[in-house]
């Protein structure tokens, strides 16, 4: 893999994208847009080629929730590396549907787009942060990847993500000829990683992350931009409930769900 310098790669032109995959998109107020599409670059995109050493240092601060596990992991990626990782769900669009995801009307109030990112996007990423992960969870060991299909939600005015657990995934990535989303065989995820591409400091108003405990207190995580906060998921007793707060004013803010992925026995 080739490193590319965010000043160097800033005037490198974005590919062409495409539907890798289409699946049925709940609207936040219920009903289902059948053939919602997840969407790819043509090509790897130069601009979302990370380098594994980007001159930061993540630090791990576990966050106390009642014997529930939430850390929050600082300089996960640069802001240079948020804001083209931005720029891309852009391009590939927001809609109000998302697909392959289930809820209520009410609950999910904000805007989403998924597609599937490069190797050259993630494994850096991933190298930065493995040491910091959790390297055996219920038996299950840490998948040396993460899933590369990236959920990606903006907040605009007003819009809420209401109390609700993430569901565990299988992992995806892109078939040789990029033409099709692949499902990754024997893995499922464990972890919810919330990836913040801005927060306060470019002028975000509200968005906290809240997790709440097994006694209904609560812990507020606000976004920044860099930072990735991660939690247990699934539907089991041991998954964090949790809410993103309204946001307010004119700045939308960007978060990227990537799954973390695990090889049960």
């Amino acid at each position: 893999m080739t490193d590319i310098a965010p000043t160097a790669s800033a005037n490198l032109a974005w590919p062409d994208h495409f539907a890798v995959a289409h699946m049925p998109g709940s609207l936040p107020m219920g009903g289902v847009v059948p053939m919602t599409p997840i969407f790819a670059f043509r090509e790897p995109a130069p601009r979302l080629a990370l380098p594994r050493d980007h001159g930061l240092t993540p630090q791990r601060t576990d966050i106390e929730l009642g014997g529930l596990i939430a850390f929050l992991i600082s300089d996960v990626i640069t802001a240079e590396e948020a804001d083209a990782i931005v720029e891309a769900s852009e391009r590939f669009g927001y809609r109000d549907e998302a697909p392959g995801i289930q809820t209520p009307p009410g609950m999910r109030m904000n805007k989403a787009v998924h597609w599937v990112a490069d190797e050259q996007t993630l494994a850096p990423i991933f190298d930065r942060i493995a040491h910091l992960l959790p390297h055996d969870t219920d038996g299950a060991q840490l998948c040396p990847a993460l899933s590369r299909r990236i959920n990606m939600y903006r907040y605009d005015d007003e819009d809420v993500f209401n109390p609700h657990t993430d569901g565990d995934w299988p992992g995806y990535g892109l078939t040789p000829d990029r033409r099709q989303m692949q499902e990754w065989s024997g893995l499922r995820s464990c972890f919810s990683m919330l990836l913040y591409l801005n927060g306060p400091e470019d002028g975000v108003q509200g968005g906290s992350t809240r997790l709440f405990r097994p006694d209904r207190g609560h812990v507020d995580v606000m976004p920044k931009k860099g930072a990735a906060l991660f939690f247990r998921h699934g539907f089991g007793p041991r998954s964090v409930l949790h809410e993103g707060s309204r946001v307010f004013g004119d700045v939308s803010k960007y978060v990227a769900r990537i799954n973390v992925m695990y090889q049960h026995r």
